[in-house]
């Protein structure tokens, strides 16, 4: 994994500046966006772990997913 990212970042500096400036802002974004996930997901084991987990209707979930992504059609 650390050879990709070496590899990337070998690439990466050999574009003209403005495409490694917006390289590097898409990035930090995308690094940004895991940590709050990660961090999500963690609050949600300790949830769990304490008890506070509740039974999900499937059918409910599948209903709004749908829901949600039919619009970004």
């Amino acid at each position: 994994m650390v050879k990709t990212l070496e590899l990337a970042i070998t690439k990466a500096a050999k574009l003209p500046e403005a495409a490694r400036e917006q390289l590097g802002r898409e990035l930090l974004e995308r690094i940004e966006t895991l940590e709050q996930l990660r961090a999500e997901i963690e609050i949600g084991i300790r949830e769990l772990d304490a008890g506070l987990g509740e039974e999900l209707d499937i059918e409910d979930v599948i209903r709004q997913a749908r829901g949600e992504h039919a619009d970004k059609a």
